[in-house]
């Protein structure tokens, strides 16, 4: 039999022949499937194309969590980034503001909720950060949203329908805020901003009728009360970055479905008259907190004791909010639902430790997170107490380096950025957060990396309460029943 002598220089070159091969294989492969066989536990191959944020197509498929639980009871509406292509009118699609303008309005909410947390900043008429809903009924009703900007930041719309006829208006979602409300005629600049549908015409609605000052809805807007004017109910909200609204507190028809099988009666709202601030484009605001005025409370007897909502990873595609559905968390890691007294309207959980590459960030006594984690939709980056910020952002830069990107200049809050110009794909650590109970979020490549800057930045000190940004929660079946919050992965 013959045989045959291959070199130790050839067999060196087929060796690396076949690496480069299925390096270069692994690399075309779809983002999960690459993860999947690369040993998705410690790191995920991603092509750079998906950091643009931007797109012409719409990608819309439907949530795939509100397929999935659909059961006949439950009513599903689509959420879209509001300026990119699935927003609900292109004619509406308005330029954003920069990254940079997005992390300094960022800041100041994130202050403004630690603040709040801390008991010394509960300023008159100031409530930003919640959601929820209450035990109840197996109904459900799923609003679309849409992210958009508004309030100086990323944030989430919806459009609804108000009043008798509905008018429809779009509104952004927010989680830590107890007051609902759009801007009503008469109304003109400056005293109202420019937004994308007409304003609510109370006076066109037969449904309508402003709350008195004796009624108890009055009483209970507590610090949100402004006094009363021809006894009618005033109201005021005033927000972290200092925008606000005042006007008539109000009732009528509330519809939160195109097909009109959604419906809360007399609805309790703020129909504004002044407005100031960064609200630009946007009709108004849904209020998901957990107080008494909030939609999540006012809607607690038709649609039970659980919401949920799925941000769109990004702006060309699509989530979803849910009031109601499944009363069972099946498919869910659930972590137990605390109240911080100083600030009952957030919700919260507990944030027990974090890891990089499937290994534990070291260094991290559990003392630090002992300030508890909002949830909020409203807040874009994820902030950390800052000694664990410091061991993720040290220990990251760690798993980083034997791919000797390079590195890019801070960014705002961002101080640990890369330039991947160069590259068509990179490789990424993966980064995990886990909550008391053990309930864990495997973060998706956009949440761990936000043009080009680990997606996270510290608080104000060891302790103080840390804030779970929409940036980290996108993608995610994010929830809430009146013990505890959930998390499913891949659900819009």
């Amino acid at each position: 039999m013959a045989s045959f002598f291959v070199s130790p220089v050839l067999q060196l070159h087929r060796v690396l022949l076949l690496s480069w091969f299925l390096c270069a294989a692994t690399a075309l492969l779809p983002l999960h499937v690459a993860a999947a066989r690369a040993g998705a536990a410690s790191y995920v191959t991603v092509f750079t194309a998906s950091f643009a944020a931007s797109g012409t197509t719409c990608d819309d498929t439907g949530p795939a969590i509100a397929r999935r639980q659909r059961n006949g009871t439950s009513a599903v509406l689509r959420l879209a980034h509001r300026h990119g292509p699935c927003a609900p009118s292109r004619s509406s699609v308005q330029a954003g503001p920069s990254f940079a303008e997005v992390l300094r309005a960022d800041q100041r909410r994130a202050e403004y909720i630690q603040r709040r947390m801390s008991g010394s900043g509960a300023a008159r008429g100031s409530n930003k950060g919640d959601l929820q809903l209450t035990a109840g009924s197996s109904r459900s009703a799923t609003v679309p949203a849409t992210m958009g900007y508004s309030i100086g930041t990323f944030q989430y719309v919806v459009t609804v329908s108000l009043g008798t006829p509905g008018v429809s208006q779009t509104v952004e979602l927010d989680t830590g805020s107890d007051v609902s409300w759009v801007q009503c005629k008469p109304c003109s600049a400056p005293e109202c901003y420019s937004q994308k549908d007409p304003l609510f015409d109370p006076s066109k609605s037969s449904t309508y009728s402003a709350v008195s000052c004796a009624a108890e809805a009055c009483l209970e807007l507590g610090i949100f009360g402004e006094g009363c004017s021809s006894s009618q109910c005033r109201y005021v909200v005033s927000y972290g970055d200092g925008s606000n609204t005042t006007g008539v507190y109000s009732s009528d028809t509330l519809t939160l479905t195109s097909s009109g099988d959604a419906v809360v009666d007399t609805f309790l709202f703020g129909c504004g008259y002044a407005q100031a601030g960064l609200f630009a484009g946007i009709d108004g605001l849904l209020a998901l907190g957990r107080q008494s005025m909030s939609l999540k409370s006012q809607a607690s007897n038709a649609y039970g004791g659980v919401f949920s909502y799925c941000l769109p990873p990004k702006e060309t595609s699509t989530g979803y909010l849910t009031l109601g559905g499944p009363s069972s968390a099946s498919g869910f890691a659930t972590t137990g639902l605390l109240t911080a007294w100083t600030a009952p309207t957030f919700y919260m959980v507990m944030l027990t430790g974090i890891s990089v590459g499937g290994q534990q960030v070291g260094g991290v006594p559990t003392s630090v997170f002992a300030g508890g984690t909002v949830v909020d939709t409203g807040t874009v980056i994820t902030r950390l107490p800052p000694t664990a910020y410091a061991a993720l952002r040290s220990t990251f830069r760690a798993a980083m380096a034997p791919y000797g990107y390079p590195s890019a200049p801070a960014m705002g809050i961002l101080d640990t950025c890369y330039d991947f110009s160069r590259y068509g794909v990179v490789t990424l650590p993966t980064v995990a957060l886990t909550f008391s109970g053990g309930a864990t979020m495997s973060l998706e490549a956009p949440g761990i990396l936000s043009s080009g800057c680990l997606a996270f930045a510290p608080n104000g000190g060891d302790g103080d309460a840390a804030i779970l940004g929409n940036v980290q929660q996108r993608s995610f079946a994010v929830r809430f029943d009146g013990s505890s919050v959930g998390f499913m992965p891949g659900a819009c």
